[in-house]
């Protein structure tokens, strides 16, 4: 039996940017969304910025930290898109079936995160594009 992740939506779209007040002014004033809320997010090294559109969440993500991995992301490819995340039914199922079809995790055990598990796919095997997967607990 082949296992097949079970994605049931996308979640969010995040994008990388290196001051979040100015980032939040463009998506506010420019564009018209509205700001659900910041939050600081410790073990990602980051504050994040949510606007909810519809099912889906435009995350504007802010590296705190200058050495984390988010900061030297921004640093070679520039403020853009940086993940997109996907929401399973069963985030260990999931990367159980990616491992046995030979796809890279960054994770390979979720990582908690307040109501949510998550874990990310190598870029290298998704075509460039880092996703993350979550599972709303």
């Amino acid at each position: 039996m082949q296992l097949i992740p079970s994605i049931n939506k996308m979640s969010h779209v995040a994008i990388v940017v290196p001051d979040l007040q100015q980032a939040i002014s463009f998506w506010q004033d420019a564009l018209g969304l509205t700001l659900d809320h910041i939050e600081n997010v410790p073990n990602q090294n980051s504050n994040v910025a949510f606007f909810p559109l519809g099912e889906v969440e435009v995350e504007l993500v802010e590296p705190t930290d200058n050495e984390s991995g988010l900061a030297k992301y921004l640093k070679s490819h520039g403020p853009g898109l940086h993940h997109l995340c996907f929401e399973v039914t069963n985030i260990e199922d999931t990367l159980s079936g990616l491992k046995t079809k030979g796809i890279r995790l960054i994770n390979e055990t979720p990582i908690l995160l307040d109501n949510r598990k998550i874990a990310f796919i190598h870029p290298k095997d998704a075509y460039g594009v880092l996703i993350e997967l979550c599972q709303t607990l």
